[in-house]
């Protein structure tokens, strides 16, 4: 897993069918100080991330292995977001509390890639 930082989002209208339903957010890789470093990602949004929060996101194989992209083309996914962390006894961040938090309800939809089970 890897520290970022969501600092954007991207739209896609025409895409591979089997991403839709995917959010797509634009991270900024983090190093273990809280420094931003060279370099974005794409990632799939697993936990309904907002811009500016502090995020886990895994990349290649992993990335395919949430609820959400279970057997998708996908190469990164944010699985978590991040309340404070603390390399040798220093916190080096600790979440804004005053940040709106974004609606999950994209969350409850189903997975157009899985089988009906109703009958």
């Amino acid at each position: 897993m890897l520290l970022g930082k969501v600092v954007g989002t991207l739209v896609a209208t025409r895409k591979e069918p089997s991403l839709d339903g995917l959010r797509f957010m634009v991270v900024r890789r983090l190093n273990i100080d809280n420094q931003e470093v060279d370099g974005y990602v794409i990632a799939s949004d697993a936990v309904g991330a907002g811009i500016g929060e502090v995020i886990l996101y895994a990349t290649g194989s992993s990335a395919r292995q949430t609820k959400l992209t279970h057997e998708r083309p996908n190469d990164a996914v944010i699985m978590a977001i991040v309340d404070t962390w603390e390399v040798n006894g220093k916190v080096k961040y600790v979440k804004d509390e005053e940040m709106e938090p974004i609606s999950s309800d994209w969350l409850e939809e189903s997975n157009p890639l899985e089988p009906d089970t109703e009958t």
